[in-house]
């Protein structure tokens, strides 16, 4: 094997394991007067590693980029039957963002090859035989705006530009624009194409003309926004962390509204979205949920596997005690600290006995059991980028007072909106922090200050308890608050001394 190759091996299998761990999804979606939802969704994906770039072959067949055997192929999965089937095989390279060429059979896909370049293929779905379709280019993405009419992105030095090409005629390809993102659409009822244009650090969604090269307007976009796709009725949806929002280009004054996905626990940090043509049913491209990773670090533990173990870790790993003592940071100190970890060498168990989730943070409560001894501790994880980034530590203390009374007693003086009850439960210089240990204010006249005034005016307000875990002098409480007929969830971390609540700290 010559050097380059070997240099390329390595250089891919970087690529690969860099991309994060995601899943591909379906769901139903709707329009009724307006308001869109979504139901029934699915992971049509199931598979370790790499499963993104979701565009529907016909309203049946959901074609997507997959990892498997080490490379990224073009997978293809029936609505109807649940199958999967595979288009590409190709050997010492990987293929991404399929799409189905018009009034074709066939598929094109950005294709890595062997030799470094990027370029755009086609692939004959019945055999998995490849062409070029572009040379010359290096392509990041692609759209079809006719069967011989392309709009794609091109890597140049540190920015992708927008060209077309049309691929009946001679000559090279047009650039339309400098400095463009991704989301390359068709815009339904139109002859024009949408896509991401960043300028002066704001994203802008511009259509364009493939023909003539005129770009126009259609709206700014939020600022983390990379992807976008079209709804039937001149709507279209953008995702934003886990959350998906339909926006009107009709109607910019209008507030963005909100799809609610809050049953749908699988769904984690969205980045690639696309719509069936009978507009029925959308793929949703989702990172693995928190609580996925913290479960396979847990089982992967048990298992004695120091390798699946530590890589649920971000390379980077911070682990403390509870709130900011360090013990040690990255990769190389937890496979020292966990060296003896092993199948035939384990000697503890760890079983989660609670669990709270809230955004890109695990709480377990945990029961360790080994050496003839049983301990309880509390571990909670903060993941980022389909990794555990941090995870602090919280020790059982059996030798404290019981620290839930006083909490408990703060609660009914919060929800009866009584300061002088609530705010007794508090040491004079009790301190509220960020998680996980920013500070947001200092003694109890302070609190009076911030509290005094919400409770005046938020007659609805209300704090259910969903999960309380006691540990030490510690109780942690998942808390889901009513407060001027809006709904959301926290979680508190108070810590007792002598009686009363001297620290909070909120997630």
């Amino acid at each position: 094997m010559n050097k380059l190759l070997l240099l390329f091996l390595l250089l891919f299998t970087l690529v690969i394991r860099a991309q994060s761990s995601t899943e591909v999804f379906i769901a139903d979606i709707t329009t009724t007067n307006g308001k869109t939802e979504l139901s029934n969704l699915k992971n049509i994906s199931n598979n370790e590693g790499y499963d993104n770039q979701p565009s529907f072959y016909d309203d049946n067949t959901v074609i997507f980029a997959s990892t498997r055997n080490g490379q990224t192929d073009i997978a293809k999965y029936s609505i109807e039957n649940g199958e999967t089937t595979w288009i590409s095989n190709t050997i010492m390279g990987s293929e991404y963002s399929p799409l189905r060429i018009p009034e074709s059979n066939a598929v094109s896909a950005v294709r890595l090859d062997t030799t470094g370049l990027q370029r755009l293929y086609k692939y004959n779905t019945t055999d998995g035989s490849s062409s070029v379709v572009l040379e010359g280019a290096k392509i990041g993405y692609h759209t079809w705006f006719t069967s011989n009419m392309l709009v794609a992105t091109i890597l140049v030095e540190n920015r992708m530009d927008l060209i077309s090409r049309n691929l009946n005629a001679n000559g090279n390809y047009t650039t339309i624009q400098k400095n463009v993102g991704r989301a390359l659409q068709n815009i339904p009822n139109s002859k024009l194409v949408s896509f991401i244009s960043k300028k002066d650090g704001k994203n802008i969604l511009n259509s364009v003309d493939p023909i003539s090269g005129e770009v126009k307007l259609i709206s700014p976009l939020p600022s983390k926004t990379q992807d976008m796709c079209w709804l039937a009725d001149g709507g279209f949806l953008v995702p934003e962390g886990s959350n998906i929002y339909k926006l009107n280009p009709l109607k910019n004054n209008e507030q963005p509204a909100v799809i609610n996905l809050s049953n749908f626990k699988e769904i984690h940090n969205i980045s690639r979205m696309s719509i069936s043509p009978n507009g029925k049913q959308i793929a949703i491209v989702s990172e693995e949920p928190p609580s996925k990773i913290v479960q396979k670090q847990v089982d992967s533990y048990n298992a004695g596997d120091l390798d699946a173990f530590v890589n649920c870790y971000a390379e980077n790993v911070v682990v403390r005690n509870f709130p900011k003592d360090t013990l040690y940071v990255g990769h190389e100190k937890m496979r020292k600290n966990y060296s003896g970890l092993s199948p035939n060498k384990k000697v503890y168990e760890v079983e989660v006995v609670d669990r709270i989730v809230i955004g890109n943070k695990v709480i377990d409560r945990e029961k360790v059991t080994g050496n003839g001894k049983e301990h309880m501790q509390v571990a909670i994880y903060e993941v980022n980028n389909g990794a555990i980034s941090s995870m602090n530590f919280i020790f059982d203390d059996t030798s404290v007072e019981n620290p839930e009374p006083i909490v408990v007693e703060q609660l009914v003086g919060y929800n009866a909106r009584d300061i002088d009850k609530f705010l007794d439960t508090y040491t004079e210089d009790v301190q509220l922090f960020n998680f996980p240990a920013a500070p947001r204010s200092k003694g109890r006249e302070e609190m009076r200050k911030g509290y005094a005034g919400f409770f005046a005016s938020t007659t609805d307000l209300n704090c259910e308890i969903k999960t309380r875990i006691v540990i030490g002098n510690k109780v942690i409480d998942e808390e889901y608050i009513t407060a001027n007929g809006n709904n959301f969830s926290a979680v508190a971390i108070y810590e007792v001394e002598n009686g009363k609540i001297s620290k909070v700290t909120f997630l």
